[in-house]
Protein backbone atom coordinates (compact mmCIF):
# COMPACT_ATOMS: atom_id res chain seq x y z
CA UNK A 1 0.00 0.00 0.00
CA UNK A 2 1.02 3.37 -0.85
CA UNK A 3 0.68 6.53 1.67
CA UNK A 4 0.67 9.80 1.05
CA UNK A 5 0.90 12.58 3.46
CA UNK A 6 -0.47 15.98 3.57
CA UNK A 7 1.73 18.84 4.02
CA UNK A 8 1.97 22.94 4.18
CA UNK A 9 4.12 24.62 2.29
CA UNK A 10 6.60 26.84 4.35
CA UNK A 11 9.17 27.91 2.12
CA UNK A 12 9.77 27.62 -1.84
CA UNK A 13 13.46 27.72 -2.22
CA UNK A 14 15.16 28.28 -6.01
CA UNK A 15 16.61 24.54 -6.24
CA UNK A 16 13.36 22.75 -6.58
CA UNK A 17 12.54 21.94 -3.97
CA UNK A 18 9.82 22.90 -1.04
CA UNK A 19 10.37 22.85 2.76
CA UNK A 20 6.83 21.27 4.20
CA UNK A 21 5.09 21.03 7.99
CA UNK A 22 3.26 17.77 8.45
CA UNK A 23 1.67 17.83 11.68
CA UNK A 24 4.53 19.36 12.96
CA UNK A 25 7.61 17.60 11.29
CA UNK A 26 9.23 19.94 8.62
CA UNK A 27 10.75 18.40 5.64
CA UNK A 28 12.18 18.97 2.41
CA UNK A 29 10.54 18.22 -0.73
CA UNK A 30 10.66 18.15 -4.00
CA UNK A 31 8.10 20.49 -5.64
CA UNK A 32 9.29 20.12 -9.56
CA UNK A 33 6.20 18.46 -10.49
CA UNK A 34 3.76 21.41 -9.26
CA UNK A 35 4.57 25.09 -10.98
CA UNK A 36 2.00 27.16 -9.56
CA UNK A 37 2.64 26.70 -4.94
CA UNK A 38 3.00 29.47 -2.84
CA UNK A 39 3.93 29.33 1.05
CA UNK A 40 0.77 28.66 2.32
CA UNK A 41 -0.53 26.19 0.11
CA UNK A 42 -1.34 22.77 1.26
CA UNK A 43 0.16 19.99 -1.11
CA UNK A 44 0.12 15.61 -1.22
CA UNK A 45 3.74 14.36 -0.60
CA UNK A 46 4.94 10.51 -1.31
CA UNK A 47 8.24 9.09 -1.85
CA UNK A 48 9.78 12.83 -1.00
CA UNK A 49 8.09 14.82 -3.51
CA UNK A 50 4.86 17.18 -3.53
CA UNK A 51 2.51 15.22 -6.14
CA UNK A 52 -0.58 17.39 -6.19
CA UNK A 53 -1.83 20.54 -4.84
CA UNK A 54 -4.82 20.27 -2.03
CA UNK A 55 -7.85 22.12 -0.33
CA UNK A 56 -7.76 23.32 2.99
CA UNK A 57 -10.46 20.88 3.78
CA UNK A 58 -8.60 17.76 2.10
CA UNK A 59 -5.81 19.07 4.35
CA UNK A 60 -8.29 18.33 7.79
CA UNK A 61 -9.81 15.06 6.23
CA UNK A 62 -6.58 13.39 6.20
CA UNK A 63 -5.65 14.92 9.14
CA UNK A 64 -9.17 13.77 10.71
CA UNK A 65 -8.13 10.05 9.46
CA UNK A 66 -4.58 9.76 10.11
CA UNK A 67 -6.01 10.52 13.85
CA UNK A 68 -8.08 8.24 13.73
CA UNK A 69 -5.97 5.22 13.06
CA UNK A 70 -3.06 6.06 15.65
Amino acid sequence: MCVGLSARVVKLREDGTALVDASGAKREVSAQLLNDLMPGDYVMVHAGAAIAKITQEDEDEAEDVLGALL
